[in-house]
């Protein structure tokens, strides 16, 4: 018999909202079903792009619940090129218009995307360069390795004083390479020792390993004719191992059911059997908006956003409305999830980049 969930996966890839969609619908208390539509199998390896934030959150509130990190510390003393920050005058001067920072930039400004770091959409001569020194963000994998790309990143100035202002996506970059010079040794290791394995999410990482890249399917965007342009490659191509630099700024892979582990453990208050990943103290800061309203200005990121709906540590949450409580996020390439204060939570993978028929998906199934 279709169930409801199913028919909404069905009647999405028959109108071509994508090629392929799973879904997983479960909740802490162990009940988990995995429903798939079209060509994405139940098992495919998808790119989860920024779905890698709320994972960075909760690697970054286990060091600080170990006690060797603090929120508010200073991200130079790992990250020292990113000492004595200049900031714009305003948003869109010249690049040399600028004045020193009043105060250095944490972690917990990293997590909440007020860093000074970010996306811009509007033209200026900031954006000009973020695109010329291949450190805007985008759909595409990044083009630098991490090293590169914090080099390139610092030597821009900041779109404004920390913790004065709100742009999307650049801290998290940050965060990862933090992550890494904390714990001296590869992200993907640490992530693999402390979250990875110990849910069980056997195909997470920063790339498919050559002998499962027939799981990793293509990646898609609408043409605007009604038709679909592949964008990535299934099988081959960036996310196949080995990766091409140190990829700790860089966003992860993973699998429905993976995705769906991490999930509840969210869902069961930070834990998975009888082991703490995330403390319930902790847990409860990154799922709890931390952005004054004074920083959700319109033109922070896109119109709308800030309707009923604020930001914690990697996640957003929803503040008013009939799913206050609720908390998640996306992936450029049309991956969702979101956890409901009942215990419940729903991962959505596809593999189509996001625009209008990928938020009606997400509609559908919220």
């Amino acid at each position: 018999m279709t169930t409801p969930l199913q028919e909404i996966l069905d009647r999405h890839v028959a109108s071509g909202t994508a090629p392929g969609i799973v879904v997983a619908d479960g909740d802490a208390a162990g009940r988990l079903d995995i429903l798939s539509s079209g060509d994405l199998p139940l098992d495919a390896i998808v790119r989860i792009q920024s779905m890698t934030k709320p994972v960075l959150a909760v690697a970054t509130l286990q060091l600080v619940q170990e006690g060797r990190l603090e929120l508010d510390a200073p991200v130079q003393r790992w990250i020292p090129e990113l000492a004595d920050r200049r900031v714009l005058r305003t948003p869109q001067s010249a690049l040399d218009e600028v004045v020193p920072a009043e105060s250095p930039i944490t972690v917990r400004h990293l997590l909440t995307n007020t860093s000074g770091y970010g996306m811009t959409t509007a033209p200026g001569p900031l954006r000009d360069a973020m695109v010329q020194g291949r450190t805007h963000a985008s759909q595409d994998p990044v083009a630098l390795g991490a090293q590169n790309w914090l080099n390139a990143l610092a030597e821009l100035p900041l779109m404004f004083q920390p913790g004065t202002g709100w742009r999307y996506h650049h801290s998290f970059g940050i965060l990862g390479i933090l992550l890494g010079r904390i714990v001296e040794r590869p992200v993907q290791d640490h992530l693999a020792d402390e979250i990875f394995d110990p849910l069980g999410m056997v195909d997470t990482g920063y790339s498919v390993p050559p002998q499962q890249a027939h799981r990793l399917p293509a990646a898609h965007r609408h043409d605007g004719s009604g038709g679909l342009l592949e964008i990535e490659p299934a099988g081959s191509g960036f996310y196949v191992a080995p990766a091409p630099f140190d990829l700790s700024h860089a966003e992860l892979v993973s699998t429905a059911s993976d995705y769906a582990s991490f999930a509840r453990m969210l869902a069961s208050g930070g834990r998975a059997g009888d082991r703490t990943i995330v403390h319930p103290n902790l847990l409860d800061e990154m799922r709890t908006d931390r952005v004054p309203a004074r920083l959700k200005t319109p033109d922070s990121f896109f119109p709308g956003f800030w309707d009923g709906v604020g930001w914690g540590y990697g996640v957003a949450v929803q503040t008013d409305g009939p799913h206050r409580g609720r908390y998640g996020w996306s992936g450029g390439l049309g991956t969702d999830f979101y956890i409901d204060p009942d215990g419940s939570f729903r991962v959505i993978l596809a593999q189509i980049e996001m625009g209008a028929e990928t938020m009606a998906l997400f509609a559908d199934l919220a």
